[in-house]
């Protein structure tokens, strides 16, 4: 069975020009099959106050009503994601952009209302792996944003670390899946203060008891979360850490397993 890497790329990557190109070159250069999944950045906000439309978070998570989702389906699916897909082209990799409309490729449901509405959130129900199959085995690359949608025809705002999860339990049945989280640190930190404080390898059990000491907190529990979610559902290896860990695998980074 075929090894594919999927990779999700943060916020800080995309709204650093410099950083994000640096990252394409080397990822065009990523031998085999691979998928690339990349949130939204700091542009989205940016244009929402130029065009004046309210900005709501509720525990760091964006409220998406008709305007927002207007304006993050134009920044995510059509600016960013189109070019991160022309870089790859430049660099001879050839690369096709998704949202989960796309090859009706992720189904969503509409998060309830309570006990937060959170708008047009979507959850992922189901990724219909055969469309990425296709395109991977022929030596394409999809390049996922952060939108997916419900098959009744409405677009919804998904969290990127939860669809790049996804899709790696989808492929499963097909790949033996990686999956990367990469962002800013080198991985999950013992010390939020010292970024050498890296845990390198996190399992189920020493996971719990980090989250009982108040270790790991805020913003990182839901991605801990995606990673065991996925290797419980047959995703052979997920790692954490900045983007130097895809092209060397002996640079400190965090590895998730689940005993």
């Amino acid at each position: 069975m075929k090894t594919i890497k999927i990779v999700k790329i943060g916020g800080n990557i995309i709204n650093n020009e410099i950083a994000l190109h640096s990252f394409l070159t080397d990822f065009a250069q990523l031998k085999g099959p691979k998928v690339l999944v990349h949130g939204g950045g700091k542009l989205a906000s940016e244009l929402a106050k130029q065009l004046n439309i309210p900005v709501t978070m509720i525990d760091g998570r964006r409220v998406t009503d008709t305007q927002t989702l207007d304006l993050i389906t134009m920044v995510y699916a059509g600016k960013i994601n189109k070019q991160i897909v022309a870089q790859l082209q430049a660099h001879n990799a050839n690369a096709v952009g998704f949202t989960g409309a796309d090859g009706n490729t992720i189904i969503s449901t509409k998060r309830p209302a309570e006990p937060i509405d959170y708008g047009f959130a979507g959850d992922v129900v189901t990724v219909n792996p055969q469309v990425l199959t296709i395109l991977i085995n022929n030596e394409v690359t999809p390049v996922f944003c952060a939108i997916t949608h419900d098959a009744n025809g409405q677009l919804l705002n998904t969290n990127a670390d939860t669809i790049a999860s996804e899709i790696a339990i989808g492929l499963s049945a097909h790949f033996s899946t990686e999956l990367y989280y990469c962002f800013e640190k080198s991985g999950v930190l013992s010390d939020v203060t010292d970024d050498n404080s890296i845990i390198e390898q996190i399992t189920s059990e020493s996971y719990a008891q980090l989250k009982a000491d108040g270790v790991i907190f805020e913003g990182m529990l839901p991605k801990l979360d995606n990673c065991f979610h996925a290797l419980k559902n047959n995703v052979h290896k997920v790692h954490i850490g900045s983007t130097t860990m895809l092209f060397n695998s002996k640079n400190k980074h965090t590895s998730l397993q689940l005993s």
